[in-house]
């Protein structure tokens, strides 16, 4: 069973790549625990794995007044992990494209 959704490609994620080298950022299933993160990301991607920190962010409400009415509608929930590779290890999300 796969645990990794996808990597985690945002501005904030960057700007933490940036200023910690070694450290990346994934979406993951909410299920998932530290060690098979941590296996799997070695597996994947051939590096060392150091840390694996883990947050569950829940699903916010969202609405919003149109010209059609009142839009009420629910954010997904995921589960976010930051992984911190051993000094010298890096991963290239674009490389394939």
């Amino acid at each position: 069973m796969s645990c990794i959704i996808k990597p985690l490609v945002t501005e904030k994620m960057n700007s933490v790549t940036e200023k910690f080298p070694n450290r990346f950022g994934f979406i993951v299933v909410p299920e998932a625990d530290k060690l098979s993160i941590k296996k799997e990301v070695e597996n994947l991607y051939n590096v060392t794995v150091v840390d694996v920190n883990t947050a569950v962010y829940m699903g916010k409400d969202k609405s919003r007044y149109t010209r059609k009415g009142f839009t009420q509608g629910r954010a997904n929930a995921f589960k976010k992990a930051i992984v911190t590779l051993k000094e010298g290890d890096t991963i290239d999300f674009y490389s394939n494209i």
